[in-house]
């Protein structure tokens, strides 16, 4: 049996484990019950109904939400002479070739998104190994890998709140939809943006209802059950 802390005991006694919140309502209690000293981050973990035994069953998408996560995304950016200056004039933190290549390989990881351009992918597929495990490896299925052109619209989104969404091999989704700090509403627009984006991603090859269950939570905090058709008639901003 899990042991809580004192702080974590208290504040879970406010959360009725045998009821399921309407998705706003949730909001409004994990905001309540997060009392950290740093502002937590508020995530969502989704259990599907896929088998994630089959390609074909796989969901993975990438939406951006409309108020951001709430912190500083530094970009970096694997590019030739094609793509630099578009990539610094941009706003991308770390643009480069060999040399990030390099750095990363001696262990460097300081970047929250990895991007690149067609041209540089063979190069840097020895990385797979490295970034593949923090979801930093730049691929066309998550539209990390852009042509040169498209550098600029990729580097905002990803400045802006871009988000990167899958099932794990558990057939769960987890992702953050922003901060403790942000305003109910923000959370709430925030929410159903990555909610339609994954509605939409539904498998075509999966049968019966896709979601089973979802609860929200902050970083410390206890989980909250959702009510799953609320859920996912969710909309974001207009």
């Amino acid at each position: 049996m899990v042991k809580h802390s004192k702080r974590y005991s208290a504040v879970a006694e406010h959360v009725d484990l045998d009821r399921v919140y309407a998705p706003e309502e949730a909001i409004e209690l994990v905001k309540e019950v997060s009392t950290a000293k740093f502002d937590e981050t508020v995530e969502i973990h989704l259990r599907t109904n896929v088998d994630p035994r089959h390609a074909d069953q796989m969901v993975r998408g990438v939406t951006v939400l409309p108020h951001g996560l709430g912190k500083q995304v530094r970009v970096l950016v694997f590019t030739g002479a094609d793509g630099a200056d578009l990539a610094r004039q941009a706003g991308a933190d770390y643009v480069g070739e060999d040399d990030l290549i390099a750095q990363i390989e001696g262990g460097w990881m300081e970047f929250e998104v990895g991007l690149a351009t067609p041209q540089v992918m063979p190069k840097i597929g020895r990385l797979g190994r490295i970034l593949g495990r923090s979801g930093l490896m730049p691929n066309p299925r998550s539209g990390t890998m852009v042509q040169p052109q498209d550098l600029p619209r990729a580097i905002q989104e990803a400045k802006a709140g871009r988000v990167e969404y899958r099932t794990d091999r558990t057939a769960i989704i987890h992702s953050a939809v922003g901060k403790v700090s942000f305003s109910t509403q923000q959370l709430s627009e925030n929410l159903g943006s990555l909610m339609n984006s994954i509605v939409r991603d539904k498998p075509s090859a999966m049968k019966g209802p896709f979601l089973k269950s979802a609860f929200l939570t902050s970083s410390m905090g206890p989980s909250i059950m959702l009510d799953m058709s609320a859920l996912q008639t969710m909309q974001g901003p207009e």
